[in-house]
C-alpha cells in the first residue's frame, strides 16, 4: 500500500506516461465497403444510402475489393504482417447513428497484423521511437449525430457515411510523451499519402484519432498504474498533443489525490473541450465482451494469396523514411532539411530532386525549395504542380546561381519576376536590368572601393574581415549586378597583395 505521503513525494517529472493510439483512416473507394452508394463528401443528408447500408431486412453485403487491396498496401507500408485467411465480425450496440444495431468490423482475425513505424524528431525533442502497431482491421463507419447548437437538445441523423469503409490502426503503448504521438500521427499520415490509400482530410473525418493514455509510476522498485484513459474522436494532430499532455497531468493530480490504480476504477473515455482546453469525461469504456462480437454470417472469409501480396508490394514505391535516408546521403541534406522536403508530399520530392540533378548542388536545391517554392504555396494554398516556375526553369536559374554569376539576392528578384510573368530567366533578367559583371569590371569597382575608403581598408588590414561588409554595401550602391561573394574575395584578397 503506498502512503498519502509517499504519493505526495512523486514529482510529475518521476512518471512515465504511457500512450496508445487508435487511428481511424478512411479508404480512397469511390464506394461503400459492402454496397455501390458513393462516398463522396458534400451530398445532401442521408441521400447516399440503400437497404444495404442502413441494414433493411434482406439486404446483402458485397465486399468491396479496392478497400480489401488498399487495406492490404497500408500493412505493407506499415511492416505489418498480412494475414492469408481472415474473417468478418458483427459489434454490437446501440447508437442512434448505427441503424442496423451492430457494426462490421474485423475481432480476432484482422486483415493486418503486427506491425512497426519509427519516429525521429528533427530537432531532437526526444530520441528516436519504434512504435509497434498492433493490428490494423477493416470495418464500416456509422453514420453522423448533427446536434443542435441553439440550445434545444435537438440532434440529427445523417447516414450519408454509414458503411464507408474504414481502417483502423491500432498501436501497442510505446509513446511516452504526447509530442511523440503527434510526431506518430505525422508521419503515419505521411505514409498513407504517400502510398495513396487515403487524402486523410481531417475536416472531413477522413482520419480520426483516439488516444489511449495511463501513468507509469515507480516507488521502491514497484511500478504502479493509473487507470487507463481513453480519449474519442481527437480531430486535429495539434489538439491530440494538447488533449494528451493535460491528461497526463491531470491523472497524476488526480493519483495523487486519491491513490487509484488500475484495478481501482473502471477505464473510462473523456472528450477534449478545445474552448476549455481541458479533458471531460464521457462515460465508463465497454469492453470486447460488451460488444457481443460474432461472426457474420451474411459474409464469407477472405483468402489473400502470395501473389496478391507481391503484386501490391511492387506497387508502393519508396516510402518516407527511405526517401530521407537517400537525400541526406546523395544530397548532403540534414536531417531537417530532408523532413521538410519528405513531408510535403511525393510531388515536391520530384520537383526537388530535378532541381538538384539538375543544377548540381543539393543543398541549394534545398533552400530555394523549402523557402521560396514552400512559402509561394504555403501563401497561394496550391499544389506543386500549380507553382508557376516548373523544375526546368527554377534548374536553369539556380545553375546561374550555384556559377556565382548571380548573387542570392539579385536571383530572388528574377524568380519572382519568373512567378509573376511566366518569363525565363533571361526574359526576367533584361527586364530587371541584370547584366553579367565580368571580372575586369569587378578589379576595377573593387579598386575603386579601397581607394575612395582608407579608413575600413586599415580596420581590415587589422584583422576586421566583418568591416568588408560596408564596402560591399557601397558596391552594391554603384553597380548592383555586382556579385557581393565576388565583391568580397577580390576586395579582401586585393587588399592583402594577392
Amino acid at each position: 500500500m503506498i502512503s498519502e505521503s509517499q504519493r505526495e513525494a512523486i514529482k510529475f517529472e518521476d512518471v512515465t506516461v504511457i500512450i496508445g493510439l487508435e487511428v481511424h483512416v478512411q479508404l480512397d473507394t469511390q464506394s461503400k465497403l459492402f454496397c455501390g452508394c458513393s462516398t463522396d463528401h458534400g451530398a445532401d443528408p442521408n441521400t447516399q444510402t440503400c437497404p444495404v447500408c442502413t441494414g433493411q431486412p434482406g439486404s446483402l453485403p458485397v465486399i468491396n475489393q479496392r478497400a480489401l487491396e488498399l487495406s492490404i498496401r497500408t500493412g505493407l507500408a506499415l511492416n505489418c504482417q498480412i494475414a492469408r485467411y481472415t474473417k468478418w465480425d458483427r459489434k454490437n450496440y446501440f447508437y442512434p447513428d448505427l441503424p442496423k444495431g451492430y457494426q462490421i468490423s474485423q475481432f480476432d482475425q484482422p486483415i493486418c497484423g503486427p506491425g512497426q513505424l519509427s519516429v525521429t524528431d528533427a530537432k531532437e525533442s526526444f530520441p528516436p521511437r519504434l512504435v509497434n502497431i498492433e493490428r490494423a482491421h477493416l470495418e464500416e463507419d456509422a453514420g453522423k449525430s448533427v446536434h443542435d447548437d441553439a440550445g434545444r437538445a435537438k440532434s440529427k441523423i445523417d447516414l450519408n457515411r454509414t458503411g464507408t469503409p474504414l481502417l483502423e490502426i491500432v498501436t501497442k503503448p510505446d509513446m511516452r510523451s504526447a509530442e511523440e504521438a503527434k510526431a506518430f500521427l505525422n508521419e503515419l499520415k505521411l505514409i498513407l499519402t504517400y502510398v495513396g490509400v487515403s487524402d486523410c482530410d481531417m475536416q472531413h473525418g477522413n482520419l480520426r484519432c483516439d488516444g489511449n493514455i495511463n501513468l507509469h509510476i515507480d516507488i521502491d522498485g514497484e511500478t504502479i498504474a493509473t487507470p487507463i484513459v481513453e480519449i474519442k474522436n481527437l480531430n486535429s494532430f495539434r489538439n491530440a498533443e494538447r488533449a494528451l499532455s493535460y491528461e497526463a497531468v491531470r491523472q497524476f493530480d488526480a493519483w495523487q489525490e486519491d491513490g487509484k490504480t488500475i484495478g481501482d476504477a473502471p477505464k473510462r473515455t473523456f472528450g477534449w473541450s478545445d474552448a476549455k482546453q481541458e479533458t471531460v469525461p464521457q462515460r465508463e469504456k465497454e469492453e470486447a465482451a460488451d460488444y457481443r462480437y460474432f461472426p457474420d454470417p451474411d459474409l464469407i472469409a477472405v483468402t489473400i494469396s502470395e501473389q496478391q501480396i507481391e503484386d501490391i508490394q511492387s506497387t508502393i514505391g519508396e516510402l518516407p523514411p527511405q526517401i530521407r535516408e537517400r537525400l541526406k546521403a546523395d544530397y548532403s541534406l540534414k536531417q531537417y532539411d530532408a523532413d521538410v522536403i519528405v513531408s510535403q508530399g511525393r510531388g515536391v520530392v520530384d520537383y526537388f530532386l530535378a532541381v538538384a540533378d539538375g543544377c548540381g548542388s543539393g543543398k541549394v536545391a534545398s533552400n530555394w525549395v523549402s523557402q521560396e517554392v514552400l512559402r509561394h504555396l504555403g501563401e497561394t494554398e496550391t499544389e506543386i504542380d500549380q507553382y508557376p516556375v516548373g523544375a526546368e526553369k527554377l534548374t536553369e536559374l539556380l545553375k546561374v546561381v550555384v556559377s556565382g554569376d548571380l548573387d542570392q539576392t539579385r536571383a530572388k528578384d528574377v524568380l519572382a519576376e519568373m512567378v509573376e510573368s511566366g518569363a525565363s530567366v533571361a526574359e526576367a533578367s533584361d527586364k530587371l536590368g541584370i547584366v553579367k559583371v565580368d571580372s575586369s569590371e569587378i578589379d576595377s569597382l573593387c579598386q575603386q572601393l579601397i581607394d575612395e575608403n582608407e579608413k575600413v581598408v586599415n580596420q581590415i588590414k587589422e584583422g576586421n574581415d566583418k568591416a568588408v561588409g560596408r564596402l560591399i554595401g557601397a558596391a552594391r550602391k554603384i553597380n548592383p549586378n555586382a556579385n557581393p561573394g565576388a565583391v568580397k574575395d577580390r576586395i579582401l584578397a586585393m587588399i592583402a597583395g594577392e
